[in-house]
Order: structure tokens, then sequence, then C-alpha cells
């Protein structure tokens, strides 16, 4: 009886960090979410699944990606080292292959034909366009109508690649409401495989989009301690959603020397509305399946987001984050749109690295605290994707 019960109490806990994550989820979506629960529990003890993989993270992706000391900036600023984990260098120039590329895959394991998929930024929507169009999956994107605007790029490589693009036209047709779209798919349509780009929602997708990310912080944790013979002191991502963030951090957790921060989007200022610091200045919550916090708004629903950046304007953040921060393990800080944009500069004039909007908050925090640190302390930035998408966007900002 004692044995019963235990199993049960360990059956409740699953997808659980402390008392955040869980699935609170329609009844019509808890056969799905257990159907790939055992999918994914039965290949991750499959080597031919992770031979596969890793095979085409290499042959295919181009893994592994560099580590890059930043010198310029270090000699202009003063204090500590600088370096970079290079996700730009990725084939699609982001983080987010690693995941899709993992999770189609496991989609063609489970029969599946159909692969829908949220976007923000683009460079999810991108990816699951490239692993389907490898795989020969049919595939289906929804994006918030805004974004599909201010990542024009992106969407010309969806649509180029033979996704078809949905812009979601309710709410503020940002991330959020890519989100309630595909669910609504999900829920409708029993045959598709949701590709869901983050480590957000129901259980067990944070634990899916964790191990398909892990590869960032293992390969990050090997290559500097070849390089450097020693751990960083720092590591510093970006945190919208939190999948690169997440990815970084499993690499360094149980190294209590290595110092964890997660950087998020003040946008216009905390003092504001216009803002996306979930962690920073939000509460628990529920949102989209799953217990973390949750940006809220006076009638405690999800309340409207803003980030210069498409990738991080979310309500929510993965629930392994908000336990992180909890426990203390991680530090969680906010930077405004314009520190983003002179950290997006300074990369630029300086490194001759063109950074995607959002790990440029995660430089800027790197650039604030650089100049207090002695010169053999080393700091670790995941770059999670490449500007090219946003320079229609910081051009005019920048008076280019």
């Amino acid at each position: 009886m004692k044995r019963t019960s235990t199993a049960q109490a360990e059956a409740a806990r699953k997808g659980f960090y402390g008392k955040f994550g869980g699935s609170f989820v329609p009844e019509e979506l808890k056969p799905r979410l257990l159907e790939l629960e055992r999918a994914y529990e039965d290949i991750i003890f499959d080597q031919s699944f992770f031979e596969e993989f890793h095979r085409l993270l290499k042959e295919y992706v181009g893994r592994p990606s560099a580590i890059t000391e930043c010198k310029n900036i270090s000699q202009k600023l003063g204090g500590g080292r600088l370096f970079l984990k290079r996700e730009d260098l990725n084939h699609t120039g982001a983080h987010k292959i690693n995941n899709a590329l993992g999770q189609a895959l496991l989609a063609k394991r489970m029969g599946k034909t159909r692969v829908i998929a949220e976007t923000g930024a683009g460079m999810h929507g991108t990816a699951t366009a490239t692993v389907c169009a490898l795989l020969g999956l049919k595939c289906t994107i929804f994006m918030g109508a805004v974004d599909v605007k201010r990542q024009a790029p992106n969407v010309a490589r969806m649509k180029v690649l033979g996704a078809e693009v949905v812009p979601v036209t309710f709410g503020q047709q940002t991330l959020k409401e890519a989100v309630d779209a595909a669910l609504a798919e999900y829920i409708k349509n029993p045959d598709v495989f949701y590709l869901l780009g983050s480590a957000v929602g129901p259980h067990p997708y944070p634990t899916i989009v964790k191990k398909f990310q892990s590869v960032i912080g293992e390969e990050a944790k090997k290559q500097f301690l070849e390089r450097e013979g020693e751990l960083p002191d720092y590591v510093i991502a970006c945190v919208g959603g939190g999948s690169n963030a997440i990815g970084l951090f499993s690499g360094f957790i149980e190294n209590s020397s290595v110092k964890i921060i997660g950087v998020e989007p003040a946008g216009k200022g905390l003092n504001t509305k216009e803002h996306a610091a979930t962690l920073v200045a939000g509460k628990p919550g529920i949102i989209h399946g799953f217990k973390s916090y949750v940006l809220t708004d006076e009638k405690g629903e999800p309340a409207e987001v803003y980030s210069i950046s498409a990738g991080l304007d979310y309500p929510g953040v993965g629930p392994e984050h908000a336990f992180l921060k909890e426990t203390g393990r991680a530090e969680y800080v906010a930077v405004t749109d314009q520190d983003a944009l002179g950290a997006f500069s300074t990369l630029c004039r300086l490194e001759g690295i063109i950074p995607a909007l959002e790990s440029s908050h995660a430089l800027a925090y790197a650039l604030k605290i650089l100049p207090s640190l002695d010169k053999e302390e080393t700091v670790l930035v995941n770059l999670s994707g490449r500007g090219d998408k946003d320079l229609d966007t910081v051009l005019p900002l920048l008076g280019l």
C-alpha cells in the first residue's frame, strides 16, 4: 500500500519544478499529452534516436557552435573577459533549430504527418519549417499579425520552405495569441503534432524542450573547460519563454561557483505597462496549461506585454526558471529597449557580429557588469540568434 501511495505521489509531481509546472489543460488535451509523454519516454533511452539526432546536429545544423571571446569589447570596457556561445552560427541562425529538430524526429517516430507551431520572432517558425522540409512533414505556423509585419524576412523564409503561415488577428496579435491559436488547432485536430518552441506549456513540453536544448550547456561547459581550464564565473542568457536560457543554464546548475543570470525585457521601463519582465515584476499564476510566474492585468488575466524584440514579449515564463528564481540558484534582471539597442550596436561595431534583439538583452546586462569585474573573471553570454531579422526595426532607431 505504501509503495502504491508513493507511486501515486511521484506521478502527481511529474512535470513539476517545486510548485511550478504541471498540466492544467482541458480534458480533451490530456490523452494527447499522455501520448506525447509516453512517446518521449520511449525515445529517452533509445540509442538509435539520439544517434540520428546528434548526427543531424553535426552534419545539418553545424554543431558544435563556437565559443568566441570578445577581446575588443573587453579592452574598451576594462574589467572582466566576455565570451559568446554562438548559437547564431547554427543553420537557420538561432538556437531554435536544436529543439525543432528533436521534436520533429519525435513526431516522425509517432507516425505524425502534420506539424503545427507558434512563433514570435519567427526563428522557431523558420526552424520548424526547415526540419519539416527535411523530414517530409506538412507544416503550419501561427504567428501574430503584428509579428508577421515586423519579422518579414522570417515570414518569407517560412513560406519558401513550404510552410503555411497563418496570421493571428485577435488580441495583441503577438506571441501569446500565436500560442493561443496553435493550442486551439491542437485541440481541434487530434492528428497534428504541436511542436512547441519554448520551455513552457503543460507537461511534458518543458522537459522535452530542455532535453533538446541542453546541447547548448553541454557544449559550452566542455568548450570553456578546454579553452580556459576552468568554468566561467557568470553565464547569462535572455529570457522570454526561456528555452535558450534553460539550454545554457542546464550545463551549469550543479556548479555552485557559476553565477546564473537570466535577462528579461524591461521594454520602455518597469514603471510602465510596456514591458515583459515576468520574473522581475510578475507573480505566480497559470498560463497556457502550466503554473509559473505570470504578468497579469487588473482582472487577473495574462496582461498585454511589450518588448522591442518579438521573441521576448510573452506574459509567462518557463516553470523551471520560476523554480530557479525561488530557490535562489539563478538571478533574473531586466534591461530596457535602449540598453538592448546599445548592446546591439556595440557588438556590431566592435566585434563584427550582428546579434538578435533578444540576445542583445543578455549582452546589455553583461556589458553593464563587465567593467566592475576583475580582469581574471569571465562572463559567458548565450548569443541565441543573429540579427538579420531585426534590421528593419533597428536601423531607423539607430538613425541609419
